[in-house]
């Protein structure tokens, strides 16, 4: 009875694929009714309401550009990052090589010129074929598979990926609506519109959407040059494209590839030459990885990490959080930055070349801001964004604040103590006073008692150098401390600054309110780059740098005497357009009256003296021959960090070389860089060569001029002071 029973089940199986297939051909028959000929809709009452039913669902679809990758790029239009959700870049349909337009339709859709948004004969065979052979075939139009792309593009766009339906999970009324759509989507756009739509939006690999992202990704080549044999590969892939993915599946792609050709051999796409050529090519890949973020960005990644937190901090790119994050990654700007690419390569050489193999992880950094416009020209330090073997890592920008003037992150490491950097701020309210910049100060001093009389006409100045007093328990510190022994003398004052002198700089705030001097140090936008507050002037240690400023707004601050006095903002975001070309908020240049010409022009006379005669004259002195230049050295209280703070009228740049680490305690003090062993590293020393032979590279890109000279009442007449031995 087995046999009779087998045969029964086919028979029952056969009967059921039969009555299936009549059931679904008379749906099919209303659906070309409804969508073909409308006109012929008076067959009957069943066919009049099935009708009826189908012209009652939705057929409004929006089709809004699909997501696209953002680029940032430099002022000079070099590569930095690409952001993406999906990496897309949109092309025009002859932009795109005829080879992937007649291959996706062979390979898809064959009658796409020929029908209205629904294939008929399609639909037709694959029902016989599924309930005749128990077989799950398609029969969708590339319109429909593009209202399908839109319609999950839209749920991506808005953050509802869990609405998303994929083809294997569509019930009938999805399948239905999805027709309705296609249908009136044949209405509203022409057939190469919907054709360039589809290859725009349509998934390749999960590091390309769309055929241009595809092109690039697996031939490193533009969709307009693809060849034969590759956009064959490419239109076949749709269809699953982790089962037929090259770079996994060459034997299937190579299949599937040769398929797509078969069907374009037959359609009349190509010639039989052509066919046989192309069939006899291997995969032949060229694959460009997917570099998404500014982990992976060609240069300058904690730039591109500082432009991107201004970007997502910024309210004008989004009401909230999400709205930004969802323009920057999809939103397909082009970000033109301030970058220069030649600075930061040069900048980018120098940090690396200074600490070398650096086991111990040190830091070093430089920045570069252009006076008179703020622009940030190179931002470069010595260690990798992501971990890897034998380098030194951190996701930490050392060149810029913890946060933003509104408590938003940066991702900066919030500043380093700037020590004798300082120091020309002191000076500068010393001439702004009308005092000259070379009058006779007392540098001998080296006690200053918690009863001291400074003068302050706004708060209390804190703070004691007394070494009885600390031992005494009142919180003083110890008698102040000269660099080097010989300098505890009356001296000029600018010959205590270009010197370094600890203690002409208190002779110098003896003389001077405060006020003054917190006011100076504001105008020229020094703050805390750990919070942004004010930089307490009051607090004595404050004088010599005790509190930590971040690289960046150290070279505007000085970029302030540059450019005569006017401090300009520092910007790095110059232009921001959408794929429509649409221009959105970015950062102008925005400068103001920040010090007295005359004032600028005496801190500009007197630095340059730095690289001559002063504490700087160890420093490549090629540099002060060939431009016109003005520097300041800088040492941290324990030599864990240390600066040069140099500059032209053309660039000014910040030079820091220490200890970047958590709490940056470690002493700059015994320790061995690149085999050199330093008793004690001071601002001469790393920090000055790094910032030396980047500005012999750079300085002529941006030509200077010679500073204006001070007022010739700003000086009184002095017999030159010998230099001791130091």
């Amino acid at each position: 009875m087995a046999p009779k029973k087998r045969l029964g089940s086919r028979l029952a199986a056969a009967l059921g694929r039969l009555v299936g297939f009549v059931a679904v051909s008379a749906i099919c028959g209303v659906l070309a009714a409804s969508l073909v000929a409308p006109s012929v809709a008076a067959a009957g009452v069943t066919v009049s309401n099935s009708i009826t039913f189908f012209n009652s669902l939705p057929g409004d679809l929006t089709v809004d550009p699909p997501s696209q990758s953002t680029k940032m790029v430099t002022a000079d239009g070099q590569p930095i990052a690409t952001f993406y959700a999906e990496n897309r870049v949109r092309v025009t349909l002859d932009q795109m090589s005829p080879f992937i337009k007649d291959a996706i339709i062979a390979i898809e859709d064959s009658r796409f010129y020929e029908h209205g948004g629904l294939d008929p004969q399609g639909i037709l065979r694959a029902l016989t074929f599924n309930f005749t052979q128990g077989g799950r075939q398609g029969a969708s139009t590339l319109t429909q598979q593009y209202v399908t792309n839109v319609i999950n593009e839209s749920h991506l766009s808005a953050d509802q990926s869990d609405q998303i339906v994929l083809s294997g999970q569509k019930t009938v009324g999805d399948k239905l609506r999805e027709m309705k759509l296609a249908v009136e989507l044949e209405k509203k756009f022409t057939k190469d519109q919907i054709l360039e739509g589809y290859l725009n939006i349509v998934f390749f690999n999960r590091d390309a959407y769309g055929i241009e992202a595809a092109a690039r990704h697996f031939f490193s080549a533009s969709a307009k040059d693809l060849t034969l044999p590759q956009a064959a590969l490419l239109a076949g892939l749709v269809n699953s494209p982790s089962f037929y993915d090259p770079a996994v599946h060459p034997e299937n792609s190579l299949q599937r590839r040769n398929q797509v050709l078969g069907n374009m051999l037959e359609q009349g796409k190509i010639t039989q030459a052509e066919h046989d050529a192309a069939v006899a090519t291997g995969v032949d890949l060229k694959i460009t990885p997917g570099r998404q973020g500014c982990a992976a960005a060609v240069i300058a990644p904690y730039f591109c990490d500082y432009v991107s937190h201004l970007i997502l901090n910024n309210p004008a790119y989004g009401a909230d959080l999400n709205d930004r994050e969802r323009l920057l990654y999809r939103g397909g700007l082009t970000i033109v930055t301030t970058l220069d690419s030649r600075l930061q390569a040069a900048a980018q050489a120098q940090v690396d070349a200074t600490a070398g193999a650096n086991p111990d992880k040190w830091g070093a950094a430089l920045v570069t801001i252009q006076p008179g416009s703020g622009r940030i020209l190179a931002m470069a330090q010595n260690t990798v964004f992501l971990p890897a073997e034998g380098k030194f890592d951190t996701q930490l920008n050392f060149n810029v604040d913890s946060r933003d003037a509104n408590g938003n992150d940066l991702n900066g490491a919030g500043g380093f103590q700037p020590g004798s950097t300082m120091k020309p701020f002191t000076f500068a309210e010393w001439l702004n006073q009308g005092k000259p910049l070379n009058a006779m100060i007392d540098a001998s001093r080296r006690t200053y008692p918690l009863n001291f009389p400074w003068r302050s006409s706004c708060g209390k100045v804190l703070g004691a150098y007394s070494t009885a007093e600390k031992n005494a328990g009142l919180g003083a510190a110890d008698d102040l401390q000269n660099n080097d022994p010989g300098y505890y003398r009356p001296m000029p004052i600018n010959y205590g600054l270009y010197n370094s002198i600890n203690t002409a700089t208190f002779a110098t705030a003896t003389q001077l309110d405060f006020c003054g001097i917190q006011k100076m140090v504001d105008a020229v936008g020094i703050h805390s780059g750990l919070d942004g507050a004010q930089v307490n002037m009051h607090q004595l240690g404050n004088l010599l740098g005790a509190i930590g400023v971040a690289p960046l707004h150290l070279a505007n601050a000085f970029a302030t005497f540059a450019n005569d006095g006017r401090y300009c903002s520092p910007i790095a975001v110059a232009d921001v357009s959408d794929p429509t070309g649409r221009h959105l908020p970015a950062e102008a240049t925005q400068c103001r009256a920040a010090v007295k010409p005359e004032v600028a022009r005496g801190v500009n006379a007197v630095l340059q003296d730095v690289l001559k005669m002063g504490s700087g004259v160890y420093i490549n002195p090629k540099v002060q021959s060939r431009v016109p230049v003005a520097a300041k050295t800088g040492t941290s209280n324990n030599n864990g960090a240390t600066w040069v703070s140099g500059y032209t009228s053309g660039l000014a740049t910040v030079s820091f070389f220490g200890d970047t680490l958590e709490g940056q305690q470690r002493a700059g003090q015994n320790v061995t860089i690149n085999g050199t062993f330093y008793k004690n590293i001071d601002g001469y020393m790393l920090a000055g060569p790094q910032w030396a032979n980047y500005m012999l590279q750079v300085a002529g890109l941006y030509p200077a001029e010679a500073f204006p000279p001070p007022p010739a009442s700003m000086s009184t007449p002095q017999r030159p002071t010998p230099t001791p031995s130091r």
